[in-house]
């Protein structure tokens, strides 16, 4: 169940991350999008909630300590070369991280192109005012590490905001797991050290106590835990308040992962009641093993990994007892119960 455990651990905390930041993003559209299956066009949301998720496959397939080291906090924060991929299983044919997973992947490569756009429309404006006018009016050239105004607050320093993070990481190094985790999802939040990417804080936090060895197999989902937690207490005004708060949020995010683990535990031996005395030749295992491994199954996902029909994949469902998770009569997807 492990691997099971561990995906569902990685879609919920990349939902809820979206919902910190006040977007919806549902778990099943999440799931299909990841499995190359989307019903709709992915929107914005979707495709930064993909982000999330496949920061924290990257994140959990290196060593505990590579998040936090030199190499993996320049990557994540968009500061050093491209990631390579994730070991971790993914997609269908293409690894988790089949391209760069900066501190928010697709916008970096808006900005690119908007810094590109912005750039000959600068052109063509010089130009104009030169030919209209008669000045001798330069066209500006931004400089390669520019980003555009219209997305980015200019004045916002990230490099010094990390670099005030990283201090807060330093001087914590003493104290216990916990306790310096909440001081430092608490710096996250009031440094408010990327302006793009806030979600980058509780995951660079879940590597920390993976590397301490409070969560050493797994990634806490922290968006999650804090998710739980009332924004009065996250935001309040007394920074005691504040850290109680966070010590709060990783208790839940404890909690909810035992809760999970005993769901799937339930739901595996109830399977396996139903899967005695079948012929050796059945899907029907193959199909306990795919549904415990993700939060969810589509009807196209069944025929793509068991290789039967749309029918075939319908009665292998019903023989197997899964929750219909969606109520659409369309585009129907299941899980465990």
């Amino acid at each position: 169940m492990r691997d099971g455990f561990v995906e569902r651990q990685h879609f919920a905390d990349a939902a809820a991350a979206l919902w910190l930041e006040g977007e919806l993003v549902h778990l099943e559209d999440l799931v299909l999008h990841d499995a190359h299956m989307d019903v709709r066009t992915p929107t914005h949301e979707l495709t930064r909630a993909h982000a999330v998720l496949r920061a924290r496959r990257q994140i959990f397939s290196r060593a505990p300590d590579w998040a936090l080291g030199r190499e993996g906090f320049l990557a994540l924060t968009g500061r050093g070369g491209a990631m390579p991929a994730a070991g971790q299983k993914s997609r269908e044919g293409e690894g988790a991280g089949a391209s760069s997973v900066e501190a928010d992947v697709r916008d970096d490569v808006e900005d690119d192109l908007l810094a590109e756009e912005f750039a000959e429309i600068d052109a063509v404006l010089a130009r104009s005012s030169k030919i209209l006018g008669g000045a001798d009016v330069p066209a500006r050239t931004p400089r390669s590490d520019e980003r555009p105004d219209l997305i980015y607050d200019l004045d916002w320093n990230e490099e010094e905001r990390l670099t005030e993070w990283q201090a807060v990481l330093t001087e914590t190094r003493e104290l216990p797991a916990v306790l310096r985790a909440a001081i430092l999802l608490e710096a996250w939040s009031d440094i408010e050290v990327l302006q793009h990417a806030a979600w980058l804080g509780p995951l660079l936090v879940a590597a920390l106590l993976r590397q301490e060895g409070l969560a050493g197999n797994h990634l806490a989902s922290l968006h999650f835990g804090t998710k739980n937690i009332p924004r009065e207490r996250r935001r309040a005004r007394n920074r005691s308040d504040r850290l109680l708060a966070f010590v709060d949020a990783i208790h839940d995010a404890a909690l909810a992962g035992l809760k999970e683990h005993d769901r799937l535990t339930m739901a595996r031996n109830q399977m396996e009641r139903r899967l005695r005395e079948r012929r050796t030749s059945s899907k029907l295992p193959d199909l306990a093993e795919l549904v415990l491994s993700s939060p969810l199954v589509s009807n196209a996902m069944i025929q793509d990994r068991l290789k039967v029909s749309k029918q075939g994949a319908l009665n292998l469902v019903g023989e197997l007892g899964l929750r219909e998770m969606t109520g659409r009569g369309r585009f129907r997807a299941w899980g465990v119960l």
